[in-house]
């Protein structure tokens, strides 16, 4: 598809880099030079320098030929007046960004439909529903959810006494009573989706895919079960800050945010009565110990800065804290946090980008048996995917012993009138259900696509 990509910061250029790795004609407008010339010789895309909110620049980047226009540049106005003037100059479909709060809590649909913007995105708020519900399930290092949270694929590292250690895949229901799929395994560099001869590994990252009921009671039986953190710190007090912690005391848990700067914390006073709020500097070690560091259930780092994101939580993690969430945007600097330890990250600009490939994936589509949900996992090795079975899909009917699915693919979970199902090889498609699929080193578009 014909893409315009108009804002290229840390979220725009991650979104760019997607959609040029999913094969798309990409054009990138910025208004910065230095980063237009950077982007045009990383990625195989056509550079616009200029503002784009300029009709000029906007013909200049094709928005009359294309399909789908992006605008993700720090201002949520000039996001949608770019995606208004596009959408007027001929294209067809409008992504803008749209992180202010008052936006999002009052007017949000209203502008929609006065703007016709196709989607509108929150990065910090996406990040927040993560984040709350890894915070419900301390024991996961990461949750996703599909159909209206009925289906849950949950991560966990394998520590070196884990009783999975050693375990083929094949005796693992024979072992734990629980109804759930290994879905995929990380192990290293590598992702597999494994079958039931692999053998489980110390070290190793692997996806379960349940029901939550069943996620929580395998990880009881594991032992790793751990109760949902009711005693929150947040070291930040930023969009993302403020989203979790109105969802954390909307639902009676108490919330501590520490945020240097005073005039922020003013602000959250007034919008978070429920929380406290302590003006300070969360790097530092006395402050933290003073406000309740080793009482507390759970740390979320989330200030603008990574290396202090990683240090706060490195220094919560050797107090005892029973669970550190930290966020990390620059990728490089991941596999440094991993390594002291800390294996529950979260970055707003990968939600937002797996919800544009998304959206870009159910477009190219006609034939309507288009992705609804989609996850990338294991360092983007894994793709997990969420289709409805159309009335005319020719395998319906036909039991998964006798399709024949292409390799590193996996069928992890059909909910049928609302009854979740972990299919064996007598399961078969049916019309209406929703099927979520794992898919490893490859891109799935329709649900055909699984099939040799």
């Amino acid at each position: 598809m014909n893409i315009i990509v108009n804002g290229c910061g840390k979220i725009g250029k991650t979104i760019l880099a997607s959609l040029v790795a999913e094969g798309h004609n990409v054009v990138a407008i910025d208004n910065n030079l230095e980063v237009i010339t950077e982007i045009t010789n990383i990625y195989d895309v056509m550079g616009v320098c200029g503002n784009g909110t300029d009709s000029d620049i906007l013909l200049e980047a094709g928005a009359t030929n294309a399909e789908l226009m992006i605008s993700m540049t720090g201002s949520d106005e000039l996001n949608m007046l770019s995606c208004y003037l596009a959408k007027k100059l001929g294209a067809q479909y409008t992504i803008a960004r749209i992180r202010n709060p008052e936006y999002n809590d009052k007017s949000l649909g209203f502008m929609r439909e006065q703007l016709d913007l196709s989607l509108t995105l929150n990065p910090e708020l996406l990040a927040s529903v993560e984040l709350y519900n890894i915070l419900k399930l301390p024991s996961a290092a990461k949750v996703e959810t599909f159909s209206a949270r009925k289906f849950e694929m949950v991560e966990i590292k394998l520590k070196p006494d884990s009783p999975l250690d050693g375990i083929k895949i094949m005796d693992l229901r024979n072992k734990f009573k629980a109804k759930f799929l290994i879905s995929a395994v990380g192990r290293g560099e590598e992702a597999y989706i494994p079958d039931g001869n692999f053998t489980l590994k110390s070290g190793d990252r692997i996806c379960i895919s349940a029901t939550s009921t069943e996620i929580i009671h395998f990880l009881k039986e594991l032992g790793t079960q751990q109760s949902p953190a009711k005693k929150i710190m947040i070291l930040g007090g930023g969009k993302l800050a403020f989203y979790l912690a109105k969802k954390l005391c909307e639902g009676s848990n108490s919330v501590t945010i520490i945020e240097k700067n005073h005039q922020v914390c003013e602000r959250l006073c007034e919008v978070l009565p429920k929380a406290t709020i302590v003006n300070a500097d969360g790097t530092d070690q006395e402050v933290l110990l003073e406000e309740g560091l080793l009482s507390v259930d759970a740390v979320v780092s989330l200030t603008g800065m990574d290396e202090q994101n990683i240090l706060m939580s490195a220094f919560a993690q050797t107090k005892g804290v029973p669970k550190v969430i930290t966020k990390i945007n620059r990728e490089a600097l991941i596999p440094m946090a991993e390594s002291w330890g800390l294996d529950t990250i979260i970055s707003p600009k990968m939600a937002v980008s797996n919800v544009v490939v998304q959206y870009a994936r159910a477009l190219e589509n006609s034939q309507g048996s288009s992705v609804e949900t989609l996850y990338k996992i294991m360092d983007d090795k894994v793709e997990v995917l969420e289709f409805t079975v159309k009335d005319d899909f020719e395998k319906s009917g036909v039991t998964f012993k006798d399709l024949f699915l292409k390799p590193n693919t996996l069928v992890a979970g059909i909910i049928r009138n609302r009854k979740i199902i972990i299919p064996t090889g007598d399961d078969m498609f049916m019309p209406k259900d929703k099927v979520i699929i794992f898919a490893a080193n490859q891109r799935i578009n329709k649900l055909s696509d699984i099939l040799r």
